[in-house]
């Protein structure tokens, strides 16, 4: 499972500042704000999102997805516990999937194989199967509140696969 101590920290600090995030690197000895798994889980307090070098990317890039797709409005009073929307959950986790190919040896196929690896459940059983061939309400939702393209039906892996 990929971590934070495996990528670029900057690049994935850097992309989460291109959707009005930041990202708070935690001392490895200290417990992870606003995590709602616990350690080594993300956290999330308002725009900031939690990690530790032991945080899976999965899990960063899921927090911050959260923090994307919820309303302006809300993002600056959330503290662990980001929805309980469904839609905004199955966005979240397909948007983490579309940014990864964005990090330099991250990539979707690696996260969708992490998200399996760590325990995320999807009817078709699979990570993969879902973003290919269940999650077009999820696109739908994204590209109605303009967060991927209108042509994003062939983005990533679906489209190289």
């Amino acid at each position: 499972m990929l971590r934070l101590a495996d990528i670029d920290v900057d690049a994935l600090g850097e992309l989460l500042q291109g959707h009005g995030l930041q990202l708070q690197v935690v001392a490895d000895h200290l417990p992870i704000p606003g995590s709602y798994w616990g350690d080594p889980e993300a956290g999330l307090i308002g725009s900031t999102v939690f990690a530790r070098t032991d945080t899976p990317i999965h899990s960063v890039l899921h927090e911050a997805c959260h923090l994307i797709v919820m309303p302006a409005e809300r993002r600056a009073d959330v503290h662990t516990n980001a929805t309980d929307s469904i839609a905004e959950e199955d966005a979240a986790c397909y948007l983490q999937i579309v940014l990864a190919d964005a990090l330099a040896g991250v990539g979707s196929k690696r996260l969708m194989a992490d998200m399996d690896e760590w325990g995320y459940t999807f009817r078709l059983g699979s990570t993969r199967a879902w973003f290919e061939s269940d999650a077009m309400d999820a696109r739908q939702w994204l590209q109605q509140h303009a967060l991927i393209p209108d042509h994003a039906a062939t983005f990533g892996i679906a489209a190289s696969a």
